[in-house]
């Protein structure tokens, strides 16, 4: 099959073409990516030169484009991670996640109908359903929990869903959706928690930690996510949405001292920082139907999969170093450098 991944230079897609050249070598993998801020090239250095590897520089919102790769390739499977997907940069400008998460989804369905798609998937996110309270540890989301957005982004990732289940229903095109929980592990940009805490820890800077850090998450190494996302298409029901979650719920407070502890770094680094607008408090995923359907669970514990995420860090600073010190130690400034302590 030829599978077109969009987004595949940013973290959960890079780690997905990796798992599917190792899982399906028979396979054609082209990787369709804008190049923004997080996309980063050097992360797909090691399979650049693969026969059955192409990389594109593209927009999804670029419909000529789009449709002249769809000529081009005649694409089996279309897999859409490419989103914008930060919440604190949805807080600073909405527009972007509109324009690419629904109008960017919209296209690449478009040209799915025009040229035929087996199927297209699109990669979304547990935070479409808002969150759950701090004293209701029984409660989980499922697929039929409502959908009841907290953020720009989340609004921007649920507008793609509703739209994804509606070109199912009206043109009958051939798509699954995930929703999965916070994913941490090797070539995560260092703006999300996990990887930011690490480079500030190495380089003995503040861990700024929004309020009190009592914000839970349910935590899925991204191996794990992308075995998930394999199954879904390959064994997945049309017209489906499936959750995909690490059963394995965390403070962020407690994952930041965590970190303190396997660098050895003083947790007087931690820096309470005024907290994000709107900050969902529980995320926590019931995966039920994803292991009853399908035979998915998590095989990496927390404990196992952090451990190797720090390593990783470790092993890779100029990886993460070179991103650092560029536009995004600019955006770090104007994210956290001007945010009281509390």
């Amino acid at each position: 099959m030829t599978i077109i991944v969009t987004g595949g230079a940013g973290f959960i897609g890079s780690n997905f073409i990796f798992h599917m050249l190792d899982a399906h070598p028979e396979d054609r993998i082209v990787c369709l990516d804008k190049l923004t801020y997080a996309g980063n090239l050097s992360t797909l250095r090691d399979v650049m030169d693969r026969p059955n590897f192409r990389f594109v520089r593209l927009d999804i919102c670029d419909r000529e484009g789009v449709y002249r790769l769809f000529e081009e390739e005649h694409p089996d499977i279309v897999v859409n991670f490419a989103a914008e997907s930060h919440v604190d940069r949805s807080i600073e400008d909405p527009s972007v996640f509109l324009q690419t998460n629904i109008i960017g989804t919209s296209v690449l369905m478009d040209a799915c109908r025009k040229y035929g798609i087996g199927r297209f998937h699109q990669v979304g996110t547990d935070e479409v359903y808002g969150d759950l309270p701090l004293d209701r540890p029984d409660l989980f989301f499922t697929e039929e929990t409502p959908i009841r957005t907290s953020s720009p982004y989340s609004s921007s990732k649920a507008g793609a869903d509703l739209l994804v289940m509606a070109y199912h229903r009206t043109f009958g095109l051939p798509v699954t959706v995930s929703r999965c929980s916070n994913n941490y592990g090797p070539y995560q940009f260092p703006e999300k928690l996990i990887p930011l805490m690490i480079a500030n820890c190495l380089n003995d800077k503040p861990l700024p930690v929004y309020g009190e850090g009592l914000n839970v998450r349910d935590w899925l190494y991204v191996e794990d996510h992308c075995k998930a996302i394999d199954l879904i298409l390959r064994k997945g029901r049309v017209g489906e949405v499936y959750n995909i979650g690490g059963h394995n719920e965390m403070r962020n407070i407690d994952i930041v001292k965590l970190i303190c502890r396997a660098l050895d770094k003083p947790e007087s680094l931690i820096t309470h920082v005024t907290d994000r607008k709107g900050h969902d408090m529980r995320y926590a995923i019931d995966p039920a139907k994803i292991h009853r359907e399908l035979g998915w669970l998590p095989e990496t514990k927390f404990e196992d999969g952090i451990r190797r995420t720090i390593a990783w860090y470790l092993e890779h600073r100029d990886w993460w170093q070179e991103i650092i010190s560029g536009e995004y130690q600019n955006y770090y400034e104007k994210m956290y450098g001007n945010r009281g302590t509390v």
